[in-house]
């Protein structure tokens, strides 16, 4: 058999060499042995080391410092001529370039005996604390994302990139308030890509991270290598970007590698709590470029995709049989955002299994009574009937009045609608707010306003924006 060099290469050599593979990618996993382990070639063995070529110094690099031990260590056991290892930088031809540096691992010192082992811990690169990718949610990925109005444009673009064997817009800008459902679609990217080609090198992480690399680089003077480290990416994933607003070294790094990666056709994924243009203190050419592929905005949820998260999340915690009434008293009550949805989810279930007692309406207002409280401090009666009489163009004393005609009913009865879905008063209470009618009117009222959303898609569109008027 014939090596790159041209010389012959003995066959048992290139046989053990597979077989090291092989363990070494049974230890590190898929994803790490196809980064950074597959594009090594086998040039020989001479005078005891095995002659690795590797395609760049950067690679060559992270291998000899995180797996080039084990490579010597599997590689003895195989063959106890073979004492070191070295990896040296191939030409574009494949040819070990001679004249560059020629880097080695060579065995350890003896352990004295009786020295107890000593136990390592093979990681892939993503889950390494040195390494520049953040960890990935094992549970968010597309398949536990529940899709709504709000976010279905957004997870439609996020499922395009991930699927595209091609760039399809670059760079993808995906922008929300907290806890909507950035981040999980940032993640339910990455793995997707991983694992279907799991040959791309993808890079995850926050701004933050991005900066603090940067600032590390800078102090060690080790710029060249990080600057290769991120552009020599398939996949580069920045969440939360409005981190680095007002920090103007960092943003011109990035705008250099933002660059680089565009200009090579590598697929970029930024996150961020605004459009691109609303971003203060980001330099203009910066946000001209975020804005330059596709920016997909994330609304805030509606009731309807609250409900399917709860729905969702009581089958993936084996909590089918949650009953009705807790999981709509969920979804009317706690609209902040999914985060805080799934806390409240999370702290009703978590107390009836500790507890042992069975989740009913009254256990859960009982539970979230500090959350509820503070929910109806931010929004008063008072402060709805006033957003909806302006909303309406009716006078604010007419919520309170006797006047029974359609143009003034009907707004007094969306009020009570979302009195009774925005605050923990009662029912009686509500009542006596507006100008002291029964409970019973209350009652008539948001079973009106409930059927109405269901067939008429005004009134559905008036209650979704005077939520989000009054929860903002």
């Amino acid at each position: 058999m014939m090596a790159s060099d041209g010389k012959l290469r003995d066959p048992s050599l290139e046989a053990q060499w597979q077989r090291v593979r092989g363990r070494l990618r049974d230890e590190l996993g898929d994803s790490a042995y196809h980064n950074w382990l597959k594009p090594l070639t086998l040039n020989g063995l001479e005078n005891g080391e095995v002659r690795l070529g590797a395609p760049s110094r950067f690679l060559r690099d992270w291998v000899l410092s995180r797996y080039a031990d084990r490579i010597r260590s599997l590689w003895s056991a195989e063959n106890p001529k073979v004492l070191s290892v070295g990896l040296r930088v191939a030409a574009p031809s494949g040819v070990p370039d001679e004249s560059g540096p020629v880097a080695s691992a060579v065995p350890s010192p003896p352990v004295p005996e009786g020295t107890p082992p000593r136990t390592v811990l093979a990681r892939g690169p993503e889950e390494d604390d040195g390494a520049h990718s953040s960890p990935l949610n094992q549970r968010f990925r597309f398949g536990t994302f529940v899709i709504g109005k709000p976010n279905e444009f957004a997870y439609a673009a996020a499922r395009r990139v991930a699927e595209s064997n091609e760039v399809p817009f670059n760079p993808l800008y995906l922008y929300g308030g907290v806890g909507l459902g950035k981040t999980h679609l940032m993640h339910a990217i990455a793995w997707h890509i991983r694992e279907r080609d799991p040959s791309r090198r993808v890079l995850y992480l926050s701004a933050e991270r991005f900066m603090y690399q940067f600032v590390r680089a800078v102090r060690f003077k080790d710029t060249m290598a990080f600057k290769e480290q991120f552009r020599s990416a398939d996949v580069l994933m920045i969440d939360d970007v409005q981190f680095i607003c007002g920090k103007d070294s960092t943003q011109e790094e990035f705008f250099h590698t933002f660059n680089a990666l565009v200009d090579h056709n590598r697929q970029v994924v930024i996150s961020g709590d605004r459009s691109p243009s609303d971003l203060d203190q980001m330099e203009e050419r910066l946000r001209s470029r975020l804005g330059w592929g596709l920016v997909a905005d994330i609304h805030a949820t509606t009731y309807e995709l609250r409900l399917g998260i709860l729905q969702s999340k009581a089958e993936l915690t084996g909590t089918p049989n949650l009953p009705k009434d807790v999981i709509e008293f969920l979804a009317h009550k706690i609209t902040s955002n999914v985060r805080e949805l799934e806390m409240a989810f999370n702290r009703v279930t978590a107390h009836a299994t500790l507890v042992g007692r069975a989740i009913t309406l009254e256990m859960t207002q009982e539970v979230l009574r500090d959350v509820l409280r503070a929910s109806d401090r931010r929004i008063t009666i008072e402060e709805i009937q006033r957003r909806v009489a302006e909303h309406y163009n009716m006078k604010l004393s007419e919520m309170s009045s006797e006047r029974r005609a359609r143009a003034v009913a009907r707004p007094r009865q969306v009020a009570m609608y979302l009195a009774k879905q925005l605050t923990t008063r009662s029912l009686p209470e509500i009542g006596r707010k507006f100008g002291g009618r029964d409970h019973t009117t209350v009652m008539h009222a948001v079973r009106v306003i409930e059927e109405l959303r269901q067939t008429d898609p005004g009134i559905g569109e008036d209650i979704e924006l005077l939520r989000r008027l009054l929860e903002a």
